[in-house]
């Protein structure tokens, strides 16, 4: 099979006097035969180091097993680009403490804008624009999920509760919504956490409950010998190879089941 081909794009959103009215998207696409009809579409939504090179990695490798893959760029709009996202994952995983301990403060700043008012409405805002956009699309008729990683991974929960076009969510090691936000999810959802991640491990229980208690298909996947990020296989210091392979193999497994339809043959 050949690779994706991919390119960012522009897409339009609500702005305020405070967020933009449009974002930068990556959008990679199938390679024959999935390029006309697609297995589905895919929203990846990054970690908090934002639209960097892993992400766009992963939007490929999802891209080259025959979805339409849309990575947008939703921490640009509180001045987290790319580069800048990169030169703070490299400050918090430096392996010189001096480095890390000098760069606290830039990484205080540079997050505290997280917690901006309304910055969190404007990013589901912003996301349920991105499923407008792959509903579009060609081939891909309403066949729509979402996956990300860690602020992203939280995200994919809070988007798959704000809009019932979302058929599934694949969220790694986020956070879930409230128990009124998870009321809202008509779609299943296969997450992803390591063991060794207590903020998230210590709340699982209560997550699934609430999620059992909405009705909502949830599954979870606990690696006992993994952590935060051990999906991200540019951190040495998380990323867990046989983990994230195992990971990896179960979400397109749970795609091609939640989203399956009639697709070429790969003859």
């Amino acid at each position: 099979m050949s690779t994706p081909s991919s390119h960012l794009i522009t897409i339009q959103t609500e702005g305020s006097s405070d967020f933009p009215s449009s974002y930068s998207a990556y959008l990679a696409v199938p390679p024959a035969p999935y390029a006309a009809k697609p297995r589905g579409a895919l929203i990846v939504i990054h970690e908090i180091w934002g639209l960097v090179e892993h992400i766009t990695d992963v939007a490929d490798r999802y891209a080259a097993e025959g979805y339409l893959v849309l990575a947008p760029d939703i921490l640009s709009a509180i001045g987290i680009e790319a580069q800048v996202g990169a030169e703070l994952f490299a400050i918090r995983n430096s392996p010189d403490e001096a480095v890390r301990t000098a760069g606290q403060p830039r990484l205080r700043d540079a997050f505290s804008s997280l917690s901006a008012p309304g910055y969190a409405a404007w990013a589901v805002t912003a996301l349920r624009r991105a499923v407008d956009f792959l509903e579009q699309q060609p081939g891909v008729d309403g066949r729509i999920a979402v996956t990300g990683f860690c602020f992203g991974g939280t995200y994919s929960f809070a988007l798959v509760a704000a809009d019932p076009r979302v058929r599934a969510a694949l969220p790694f090691y986020g956070t879930a919504p409230s128990p009124e936000d998870i009321a809202r999810i008509s779609a299943p959802i296969h997450a992803f956490y390591g063991e060794h991640d207590p903020a998230l491990i210590d709340r699982l229980p209560d997550v699934r409950r609430d999620m059992a208690d909405a009705g909502v298909d949830f599954e979870a996947t606990v690696y006992p010998d993994a952590g935060h990020a051990f999906f991200n296989d540019t951190n040495p210091s998380s990323y867990r190879a046989a983990d994230a392979a195992d990971a990896w193999t179960r979400s397109n497994a749970f795609l091609r089941t939640v989203l399956a339809a009639e697709t070429p043959s790969e003859a």
